[in-house]
């Protein structure tokens, strides 16, 4: 069994997150990545008056009722880069603190009919939203060259073009166990390497399904939009580019740079800061890093929203 069957559903850096949150009583905030709920419960054990969480994934709606039966929890089924659109059609205003924790949940690694892991054999699935194209569906379609710019752009896989080769000559791949021996064999995998190849490969194709990077960028706009003066916001990632994301967004927002990105044209140095960095990167502590695997490549980041406008918006 693996670490992360035998840890399901452990929140990562709970503690420290609600720290960042610095909740008051009463506080109204967004869980906007709810999962199997565990943010949300120490939220509500803190002293929130509300949360609202969101998620894609219809099981995590389903679930919620029984995972965090509390009348101060509000779901709704949507991506988190919507959530200030979202808050707003609900009559909701400008919120206290938003939380989010980047990726995929233990609850879809842990059901193998999801897809998302090779540690149980599963359909080639990954769809979060149980929606759109399947994991199959894309490496059984793509052309070659782009399933190898998918493992290469969001995998950081060196060997991309020998994977995607492979998966294009084993064509139909319907099964993760079955993925997960192509890609083993084409990058020379050798059992008692630390590493397994594949961890790159599902994590490229997950992303690329789910459009995980994009909703990323947008969903710190959504936060800046739907963030009251004084809210905080606390973002959990799991591996660099994620972190890339936030880091640029925070260090832009916050006036610390005033370089633009590929995403993003160069922003005036005139433009207020929305945001106020108030700490460096958190990383897990030795304790968890030994109880919770899961929080091997976690990184905390967070800040407080300031009282200029967002970026977009009119003063």
């Amino acid at each position: 069994m693996s670490a992360q069957r035998k840890a399901p559903h452990v929140p990562v850096l709970i503690e420290e997150v609600v720290a960042a949150m610095a909740i008051q009583h009463g506080d109204t905030v967004v869980d906007g990545t709810f999962g199997a709920g565990g943010y949300t419960r120490a939220l509500l054990a803190a002293g929130a008056g509300r949360v609202i969480g969101f998620d894609r994934d219809p099981d995590a709606i389903a679930a919620a009722p029984t995972l965090v039966p509390d009348a101060r929890l509000t779901m709704i089924e949507e991506r988190f880069s919507q959530m200030d659109r979202a808050l707003a059609e609900r009559g909701i205003g400008q919120v206290d603190g938003i939380t989010l924790d980047i990726g995929v949940s233990s609850m879809q690694l842990d059901r193998p009919e999801r897809g998302f892991s090779f540690q149980a054999d599963g359909p080639l699935d990954m769809r979060m939203s149980k929606s759109g194209l399947t994991a199959a569906e894309f490496l059984n379609t793509a052309e070659e060259a782009e399933i190898a710019r998918v493992l290469r752009d969001y995998g950081e896989e060196p060997r991309a073009r020998a994977i995607a080769r492979a998966i294009a000559a084993a064509r139909p791949v319907e099964r993760t166990a079955e993925l997960a021996a192509i890609v083993r064999r084409a990058a020379g995998f050798r059992p008692g390497q630390k590493a397994d190849p594949a961890t790159r490969t599902f994590q490229a194709i997950r992303i690329h399904l789910n459009a995980e990077l994009e909703e990323l960028e947008q969903g710190l706009e959504s936060a800046e939009r739907a963030l009251k003066p004084g809210g905080r916001l606390a973002i959990v990632t799991f591996h660099s580019l994620e972190d890339r994301i936030v880091k640029r967004f925070l260090r832009e927002r916050s006036g610390a740079t005033p370089a633009g990105s590929r995403h993003r044209p160069e922003v005036a140095r005139s433009e207020a800061s929305t945001f106020e960095q108030v700490a460096k990167p958190v990383s897990p502590s030795e304790h968890e890093l030994a109880t919770n695997p899961r929080s091997r490549s976690a990184r905390l980041r967070s800040a407080i929203r300031t009282a200029a406008p967002a970026r977009g918006t009119m003063q």
